[in-house]
């Protein structure tokens, strides 16, 4: 039961790689994604691992948190700190799922509709939003933002 997910091994790996080779950014970016896994895992009732695709959900509200600190700090002039979270959001993305093109988005939100359409009988409409998402959601499996997502799935119903 007690074991680790392939992506928090790695991580941890990597850090120690970090750690020789003397790459700050990467070794601080690093620890600071396996305290937000740790954070995570101690969040509940009870303490437990967390599998790949939860440390996935980690990771990319991690990245998120860095591109929304990058916009602010470029809006008010401070670049280097802006490259410095663009930076940290890189070393992040790689070991996120590789994103969904804009025609794949269009193809799970087509996918999504289709398969709520066949339970519900009828075409869904905007009513049936949530339920598409919950579809959608679970096609991209983290490798598209929900945002795009549900941009793609309004413009469809």
């Amino acid at each position: 039961m007690w074991h680790m997910s392939e992506l928090k091994s790695q991580l941890r790996a990597d850090m120690t790689a970090a750690m020789k080779a003397k790459d700050k950014l990467r070794l601080a970016t690093l620890r600071m994604l396996l305290a937000a896994i740790q954070n995570a895992e101690v969040a509940g009732a009870q303490a437990r691992e967390l599998s790949d695709a939860e440390v996935i959900v980690v990771l990319q509200k991690e990245a998120k948190k860095r591109s929304e600190s990058a916009e602010v700090y470029t809006q008010a002039g401070r670049g280097e700190l802006a490259a410095n979270e663009h930076a940290e959001a890189r070393i992040i993305d790689e070991y996120l799922p590789t994103q969904l093109s804009d025609a794949e988005v269009a193809d799970v939100a087509d996918t999504a509709i289709a398969r709520v359409a066949e339970e519900l009988g009828e075409r869904p409409g905007m009513r049936q939003m949530g339920q598409v998402m919950k579809v959608a959601t679970g096609i991209a499996k983290g490798k598209a933002d929900g945002s795009r997502l549900s941009a793609a799935v309004k413009a469809r119903l």
